[in-house]
């Protein structure tokens, strides 16, 4: 079974992590992953730089930019993380823009994904319809999960055919703005996370955007199996450097 999906089982809600590759420093990466495993994150978002990520925040947008200036590239990226499995085993999934990796080469991104323990894409630039009719097929064959992405702008009939087409979590964003932290969530987005969970969808949603600390955690996890958590984090990262990772996580678990 894919590891996201033995995940999905725990009885717990979940906490995933995102950051940027290659942020702050560009061999930071493995030792940021090595560190949140360490420190009870259940899975990680693996941020592959891009020059122009739409729907990022200027917090994270920031540190695409820094790790792009750093060297990170999609190649560096793969040859930081070929020995990662011998120390980490928690879900470890890859968010980015399909430019990088049409231009790596779309299968041949995927292969070395499944070579080197990646579970799962997150590609929010990749239209449901044309991964059923283009790419559907390379995922299954690399043991790939793609993740979907809705919004509160997402009709009923659009996330139950994102459901039908998905075989582990649904990336539920919390608002229709880009990344970044706030404070805590509103009427609109309380009933969103309600309408969302009455639809009884067949795979679980972990819930994006907006999640900073442990309220927002645990409002944003009350009706969904478990949150993302980016910007906050890169926000540590800009200030703490690799430093303190167990004193970011504790204070989101607590």
């Amino acid at each position: 079974m894919n590891r996201i999906n033995t995940k999905l089982n725990d009885s717990k809600k979940l906490l995933s992590i995102y950051f940027t590759a290659g942020y702050p420093n560009i061999n930071d990466t493995t030792t940021i992953i090595k560190q949140l495993e360490a420190n009870g994150v259940d899975m990680i978002e693996i941020g592959l730089p891009f020059s122009d990520p739409l729907a990022d925040g200027p917090t994270i947008q920031a540190s695409s930019t820094q790790a792009l200036q750093n060297g990170m590239t999609t190649k560096l990226l793969f040859e930081q993380l070929k020995d990662i499995r011998k120390t980490v085993s928690i879900p470890l999934l890859i968010m980015g823009y399909f430019n990088p990796m049409f231009q790596y080469g779309f299968e041949a991104f995927c292969k070395k994904c499944h070579d080197i323990g990646i579970d799962g894409l997150i590609i929010p630039d990749l239209p449901l319809d044309v991964y059923q009719e283009h790419y559907e097929h390379i995922f299954k064959t690399y043991d790939l999960k793609n993740i979907f992405l809705i919004t509160p702008q997402t009709s009923d009939e659009r996330i139950k055919q994102i459901d039908k087409a998905s075989s582990s979590f649904i990336y539920m964003v919390s608002s229709a703005s880009v990344t970044g932290t706030q404070s805590g969530f509103g009427d609109t987005q309380t009933d969103y996370f309600e309408r969302i969970a009455k639809l009884n969808l067949n795979n679980p949603q972990i819930v994006g955007f907006g999640i900073s600390n442990s309220q927002t955690f645990k409002a944003a996890t009350k009706h969904a199996k478990g949150a993302i958590i980016g910007s906050a984090f890169i926000k540590h990262l800009n200030s703490n450097g690799t430093n303190n990772i167990n004193l970011f996580t504790k204070s989101i678990l607590d």
